[in-house]
């Protein structure tokens, strides 16, 4: 079992910059993914950010390329996301995800994909 916990949302004004937090607990071993989702009212979740445990690669979506970066220290057990220039529509609750699954990187977009979620903490951007 793993669990999950965000942490360092906030409102912050259009231009400004956030950065989330996603502490690990438990068999953190067997994870091999790590993302990072949001889900604004009325909205699918969709994914921001993703990384592979202990590795390098990362994968973001076109809406948040250039200005987002997913980051994690393995000692820590712990995945960051960096956000900057926000903008409003980066509105969103914003949730961390873990996956053990070895073909876990094919499905790094998409909510099955993951087997562990945290409960989530909310971005609010005004312009």
């Amino acid at each position: 079992q793993v669990h999950l916990v965000e942490s360092g949302g906030g409102s912050v004004q259009a231009g400004g910059s956030l950065r989330l937090s996603c502490a690990a607990f438990g068999y953190t071993y067997s994870m091999n993914c790590m993302g990072w989702f949001r889900q604004a009212p009325g909205k699918e979740r969709e994914g921001v950010a993703a990384t592979v445990t202990g590795g390098a690669t990362a994968y973001y979506a076109d809406s948040v390329k250039g200005r987002f970066t997913i980051s994690q220290d393995d000692a820590k057990n712990t995945v960051y996301l960096q956000m900057n220039s926000l903008k409003p529509e980066d509105t969103a609750m914003y949730y961390c995800a873990a996956s053990y699954s070895r073909e876990c990187w094919a499905n790094r977009r998409t909510p099955p994909g993951y087997n562990y979620w945290g409960q989530g903490t909310q971005v609010t951007v005004s312009s």
